[in-house]
Order: structure tokens, then sequence, then C-alpha cells
């Protein structure tokens, strides 16, 4: 039977079933077929995986984990050389999301920053029930959807992606790095926990800290970047009415604070931060004298709510806070180190 047949025979069933089920199971239908025409629409053909790494490109490569087929893309700069240590930052999909989403210029930039300044640049895709790996999630401790709720081993899997890319690329293993988007900063949170000794510095987006447990193997630098009005990941605390249709989805996030305090206290951080820059509409806290000289530093953004600073949103959302870049403030942090 052709895909379509198949596709109208489902949606006739999904609607007769809709008619002799209980209000809060009809809900549930309709979300399944409302999900499933959503995931049809946006199917693709699959891009060829790549073999090896040959020069500066784009790549596509995938990690067979737990019985599943977990893929990543790969940006090698212009700029880049074999032989010489090159930094690595892997950047992580907010839920519901994908690799290609994330990796898509005109919302986030990251690409044009790799060849700006010169780092790997690698996209991981989170764990999707669909061939497509559309709408997926990463579990990062309480958060978020079937990543979480099938316990997905993504700390295992970056793992594996740094070997796999180490193995190709003159990786600079004391500048490896994680940056991500609301589930996916919560995913680098997860990161810094249990990957310290990999990890240099974390920068979360709009995704607070929501690990189950945290002792991390030694201390570690982190950037918090943050809106006071995201409506999804709460400054204060909570998920707003937006942050996931299925509320079992998520979880009542982490407070901004909170994560600050919790970050703070892991590295011995002195109490009270400097503010290091004020800008209309954003301002920087720097706390320092932590120990082995890390950092932990905030930025906050009056507007843009749940989203990319610097960045895009589609036209249908309002638009981002441009006081500041994430991208900018991101790479001069993990820069600074010592």
């Amino acid at each position: 039977m052709p895909s379509k047949a198949r596709l109208f025979l489902f949606s006739l069933v999904c609607l007769g079933l809709l008619s002799t089920q209980p209000a809060h199971a009809e809900g549930a239908l309709r979300e399944r077929l409302k999900e499933r025409f959503k995931e049809r629409r946006q199917e693709k053909p699959a891009e060829p995986l790549a073999e090896t790494i040959s020069g500066p490109g784009d790549y596509t490569f995938s990690i067979a984990q737990d019985g599943l087929t977990r893929p990543y893309l790969v940006h090698v700069p212009r700029t880049y050389k074999q032989g010489r240590a090159t930094p690595l930052l892997l950047a992580f999909h907010g839920g519901g999301g994908s690799m290609d989403h994330m990796a898509k210029d005109s919302l986030y930039g990251l690409t044009s920053k790799s060849e700006k300044e010169g780092f790997i640049l690698v996209y991981p895709n989170g764990y999707s029930k669909f061939k497509s790996g559309n709408f997926a999630t990463w579990n990062a401790g309480n958060c978020c959807g079937d990543a979480r709720d099938k316990k997905i081993d993504d700390v295992g899997f970056v793992k594996s992606i740094i070997e796999n890319v180490s193995s190709q690329l003159t990786i600079d293993r004391s500048k490896i790095f994680a940056t991500g988007m609301s589930n996916g900063g919560m995913m680098s949170h997860k990161l810094a926990c249990d990957m310290a000794g990999t990890f240099k510095a974390i920068a979360a987006v709009a995704g607070t800290d929501n690990t189950i447990t945290c002792t991390p193997a030694q201390p570690i630098s982190i950037l918090q970047i943050h809106a006071q009005n995201d409506d999804r990941v709460l400054f204060n605390g909570g998920a707003g009415s937006e942050a996931f249709k299925d509320k079992s989805k998520v979880t009542e996030f982490t407070s901004v604070p909170l994560t600050m305090s919790r970050w703070t206290e892991r590295n011995g951080c002195k109490a009270k931060p400097e503010r290091v820059l004020s800008v209309p509409g954003a301002y920087c806290d720097l706390y320092s004298a932590c120990n082995d000289n890390v950092e932990v530093k905030l930025c906050v953004t009056e507007t843009g709510g749940h989203s990319w600073p610097g960045g895009n949103k589609p036209r249908a959302m309002s638009p981002t806070s441009q006081a500041i870049s994430a991208n900018d403030q991101m790479w001069d942090f993990f820069m600074s180190l010592p």
C-alpha cells in the first residue's frame, strides 16, 4: 500500500478511536496524530554518511549505541590544518529539535563563528523515535521527554563522538567545550557534572542545571546565558505554559539563581560576583577566585524570551535579544580561561 494511503487509513482509524475515547485519552490521541502528520511533512531523504574526514567541510556520521543509530554532524573550518591542535565545540539542540535545526546558520550562527575563530564544531542529534531524527530530546537528568523516560545514555554517546572525532582530526584536548539551547543547555550542565575531566567549560543558553546528582571529578568553568523574561524555562524556576504541550515530558525547571549557587559551591568560588558587563538590555556577572582558577559567569538579557541572544527566531515568534551575542560571550569566555 502506498505510504499516503497508509497514512490516510491511519488517520481514519485514529479519528474513529477519538469518538470512543474519554476526554483525556482523546487529547493524547490527537497529539500523537498531530505529531505524526508533522513528522511526515518534515521527512526528507537521509544524508549519505561520511566514511572519513578528508579536510574542511561538513560531514554526517552515525554511532551504533545500545541498539540505536545516533547521528551527528561535523563542521571543519577552512583554517583547519591536520597536525595542528584545534579546539572542539559540541553544540546541543533544544528539546524537540534536531542537529539540522541547530546547524542552521540563519538561526544560531555557530557555523559562521566556527569559521571566524577556527574551532571544530560538532552538532549531535538527541534521541528521536523518528528516522529523520526530528523532535529529539536529551536525557539531562530531570528533563526531557523520551530521552529521559527511556534513560538514554547521552553521556556515553558524547564520549563516543569525542573518541571518533579525535581519531580523525587533531583535537586540542585542553580545549574541548560544550554549549546548548534549552534542553541542550541542560545537557551541557549534565556533561559538566559527568565529564569535567574532558570538558574545560560549558555554556548553557536558556537551559538550567536539572541534573539529579552532580559530583564533578574536578572544577569546571560554567557560563549561563538566560533571559529574564524566558517564558519556558522560567528565570526564577518552573516551566512556562508553553514549555511542552505534554507537561509530563518536562519538569519544574531549576531556577537560574539556584543553578549559579550550585556551581559556585561546587567550584569553591567566592560568594559575591563582579559586574563585568553592563550594556542596555543586558549584564554579565563573574564569580572568580574559584578552585583551580575556573570561573563561573552569568549573562542576563532583559528580553528575548526563550531564545539564543544575537540569533534569530522564526517570524511568528517574538524577536531575540540583540543586546549581546551568545556566540561572542561564549567564545570570549572559553578563550579567556587560564
